[in-house]
């Protein structure tokens, strides 16, 4: 690293909100500074990475003392932060301009002096290609500077005032307004040439809004329909034009302290994808459905028996692991890339084939889109018997979730009237699984264990009775359930399985998926009192932007690993969704 000025503070996660277009997202500090921002898309090196320990952001911040707060706009990634200063009441309204362009970005930020005379800093230093290559070749045409970094094409509207420090490499001034004042920036970056004339201020921000109201549906027939259409609006933004939906805008934020446990999840999982769409189909389906469904059976089509467990939105393969040479996040690492690209995971092929179901009863599932129901069908014959890395990516073994998701996802396709004359087989490959799996990964207490050489409990082994590889009230289920609450469970908080002796909260943090799994399960067995307070419980963990991370510390409540994560959106809308009608049909 070079130029640029002391590195600033991280903040607890809690604190970060995300502006994001569906191409890329832009992480947001209470200072009003933007920390973390790949360009041009999702996977490709970031141009703001001061989250990690780059030099790279772009803050607007009040110059005198002030309280932070913000929220979101209805229904939309638009983000409103609001200081509470000394001297009055700072608004700056945040957005991608959404829907995003994929070479594109388009950054808006408008200021607002509510109610008295206020000063706001400015300070923008991109730094490309993970924080190693500068701004340069910068020029000033009245109230437009343009640049370069690194191969990208920079421009930014509003700040004729500002002036180049420290060789040029980031722009400065004190922006002042007048009491009721608004100011206009708008950054652009790209990896083509921009077009001649910067974009109007006015008609993007007409345009994202839009957009956004088109983007999510009222959402009424859902618990706390407002919390919903956030998480609808959180998946929508994470989900490119390609179809694919990243797990989470970030990389390498630690899901505990030292502990090694740093990825990067800027990437779209198959089974995250699958989650989602089925999470919207129990909505009612839409178009978040139909980019699930496109992107799982094209990489299924493409990739058949040996379908990877994610890839870049743009269809490419994750790269392999790598360091940054950045100090990272406290307690974490600098990695890109995922050691995912050389594992299978059967639960996959099995999340796929109940991702088609559901969106075919919908009728959103194309006739010409039939053999990747084939090719997922096919793969989980001949693999089935196969290690596999399971949900948690760890050491290849015969995971009893992997298998029974197998199973539920033949036995859901092969009730759809596509099926034809395969039905049989399918039905009976399902049969075999399951007997297989009873035969040698059946607990002597009767519930369900982690895998044939381990006889632990896991939270994952909830999702086959929601998933019907075996009836909800089944005996096998209903011990599972039960040995679950007992041994993984503490004061309305999840765990995943037992890493060892310690106290559960001390291993890791609560896993906020697992929590929705069982407020869900509550619900399927008709405790419906406690599946509401299990699922108030785990909506709750959140900040002040309602985003959820993958972990919380339920000793410290605060949030831990990479955020937004998808799929905990997912299964917050699901559970929403399930709640509800299981409430009105009561």
């Amino acid at each position: 690293m070079s130029g640029g000025g002391p590195v600033q503070q991280p903040h607890v996660l809690r604190e970060y909100s995300l502006l994001a277009d569906g191409e890329r997202g832009a992480v947001l500090g209470p200072r009003g500074d933007i920390v973390w921002m790949c360009a041009p898309r999702w996977h490709d090196g970031s141009v703001f990475s001061a989250l990690i320990g780059g030099q790279g952001s772009f803050s607007l911040t009040p110059q005198c003392t002030y309280i932070w707060g913000g929220s979101y706009d209805e229904a939309s990634m638009i983000w409103r932060s609001r200081w509470v200063t000394t001297e009055g009441i700072v608004e700056s309204r945040e957005a991608l301009a959404y829907p995003g362009d994929e070479h594109r970005a388009v950054l808006l930020r408008r200021v607002h002096a509510k109610d008295r005379a206020a000063r706001v800093e400015f300070r923008l230093e991109p730094r490309g290609d993970y924080d190693r290559k500068p701004l340069t070749d910068l020029h000033r045409d009245g109230d437009v500077w343009t640049g370069r970094v690194g191969s990208l094409y920079l421009r930014v509207l509003g700040a004729g005032a500002a002036r180049p420090k420290s060789d040029g490499t980031r722009l400065e001034f004190v922006l002042a307004l007048e009491a009721g004042q608004q100011h206009d920036f708008v950054l652009e970056i790209s990896d083509e040439v921009l077009p001649d004339e910067p974009p109007v201020p006015d008609l993007e921000w007409q345009g994202t809004e839009s957009a956004w109201r088109s983007a999510v549906p009222p959402l009424t027939q859902t618990l706390n329909p407002r919390d919903s259409r956030r998480s609808y609006a959180v998946l929508a933004g994470l989900t490119s034009k390609t179809g694919g939906m990243v797990a989470a805008a970030t990389t390498s934020l630690p899901e505990r302290a030292e502990a090694g446990r740093n990825y990067d999840y800027r990437y779209a999982w198959i089974r995250d994808q699958c989650y989602a769409g089925h999470a919207v189909a129990s909505t009612g389906g839409g178009a978040l459905l139909d980019a699930a469904v496109t992107f799982v059976a094209a990489r299924i089509i493409e990739n058949g028996h040996q379908l990877a467990p994610a890839y870049a939105v743009t269809g490419e393969p994750v790269p392999d692991q790598s360091h940054l040479g950045l100090p990272g996040y406290p307690g974490g690492g600098d990695q890109i890339g995922n050691q995912v690209n050389k594992q299978f995971q059967l639960d996959a092929f099995g999340e796929a084939l109940q991702l088609f179901a559901v969106a075919d009863d919908l009728g959103q599932f194309p006739a010409e889109l039939w053999p990747a129901v084939h090719g997922a069908a096919d793969a989980i014959a001949d693999r089935w018997q196969e290690p596999d890395a399971g949900i948690w990516e760890i050491e290849p073994r015969a995971w009893t979730h992997s298998r029974l998701t197998a199973a539920a996802g033949l036995r859901a396709i092969a009730t759809r009237s596509g099926a034809g004359h395969r039905q049989v087989e399918w039905l009976a490959l399902a049969d075999r699984i399951v007997a297989d799996t009873s035969a040698h990964a059946l607990h002597p207490d009767g519930h369900w264990q982690r895998a044939v050489d381990d006889p632990g409990l896991d939270a994952a082994l909830l999702l086959p009775a929601l998933r019907e590889a075996v009836p909800i009230n089944d005996p096998r289920s209903k011990a599972t359930f039960a040995a679950y609450l007992e041994q993984l469970t503490e004061d309305e908080y999840a765990y995943r399985f037992r890493h060892d002796d310690r106290p559960l909260s001390e291993a890791e943090g609560s896993f906020l998926l697992c929590g929705f799994l069982v407020a869900l399960t509550h619900d399927r067995m008709g405790n419906r009192v406690l599946a509401r307070s299990w699922y108030d419980t785990t909506r709750a963990a959140v900040g002040p932007p309602q985003l959820f991370s993958e972990e919380y510390d339920a000793i410290q409540h605060q949030m831990r690993g990479n955020l937004p994560q998808a799929f905990v959106h997912a299964l917050h809308l699901e559970t929403a969704a399930e709640l509800y009608h299981d409430d009105t049909t009561a």
